[in-house]
């Protein structure tokens, strides 16, 4: 079983004890490459020498909703020199993670827009794809890549909307992105949704370390979690393992232009 893990935050701190050991059993178990997302201005350099480390791993550099408390005006202009310094370069994959967060309330909808919608613009400039996070916010999202939408499309990670929801990111090229969350038992609405979705749609991801499955749970999530969580997303499709794992890689390898 071959496997890609299209969202993980494996530069955390989290990981500062045993990343390599994290690495190398993960690869072990199948997991051939990760993406890891610069989430602020301050991590991207941490991101890209994490990257630059070794080859299996990918970089996709953004400005996360979350942290819109620590983005300043000019983090913008210094994204786009990133971009530029790093254009062609094989393991810049994306601009992510990037996005709309509803669920926060202290996080202005209108102040998210505008990095969000930057950033897209920025997508679009050097042919890249987005990785998009969302939260309580689908409909502003649709809506907003209907007005601006990369070329290349994306991955709108973790997703946990709707069946109409998930057409709507589909017709507009976006893969949608499963993960540890739809393990639980208490995920009733995607559990109704998966088997719905056609699997040209599905990649798999861990937000690592963030929402660990339900086999490991209040425990810090892994890419090592990955074949685990890829059985569990199978059953809901009625396929095996194997084919969800082989479907998904080269979804995620169509996303990213890379070849086998």
């Amino acid at each position: 079983m071959r496997l890609i893990d299209t969202h993980t935050h494996i530069d955390f701190p989290d990981f500062d004890a045993d990343r390599t050991e994290v690495l190398a059993r993960s690869r072990e178990l199948g997991v051939e490459r990760l993406v890891v997302l610069g989430v602020h201005q301050a991590n991207w350099q941490r991101v890209w020498q994490l990257v630059q480390s070794d080859k299996h791993l990918y970089a996709a550099l953004g400005l996360h909703p979350v942290y819109l408390a620590q983005h300043q005006k000019h983090h913008l202009q210094e994204l786009r020199e990133w971009l530029e310094r790093l254009q062609g370069h094989p393991q810049l994959c994306a601009v992510g993670e990037i996005g709309l967060d509803y669920f926060i309330d202290e996080l202005d909808p209108q102040a998210q827009q505008t990095w969000f919608e930057a950033q897209l613009q920025l997508a679009l400039e050097f042919d890249l794809p987005a990785l998009i996070h969302v939260r309580r916010a689908h409909a502003a999202t649709i809506a907003t890549l209907k007005r601006i939408k990369p070329l290349r499309g994306g991955i709108i990670h973790a997703f946990a909307g709707s069946y109409e929801e998930a057409r709507e990111y589909i017709k507009l090229g976006f893969k949608l992105g499963l993960g540890g969350a739809p393990t639980w038992p208490q995920a009733l609405r995607m559990h109704r949704v998966l088997p719905r979705l056609p699997l040209e749609a599905i990649v798999l991801e861990t937000d690592s370390p963030d929402m660990p499955p339900a086999m490991y749970p209040q425990q810090r999530n892994s890419p090592e979690h990955l074949p685990e969580i890829c059985g569990a997303l199978a059953k809901h499709f009625n396929i095996s393992a194997e084919q969800l794992a082989l479907m998904s890689s080269a979804n995620a390898e169509a996303v990213f232009g890379w070849s086998n």
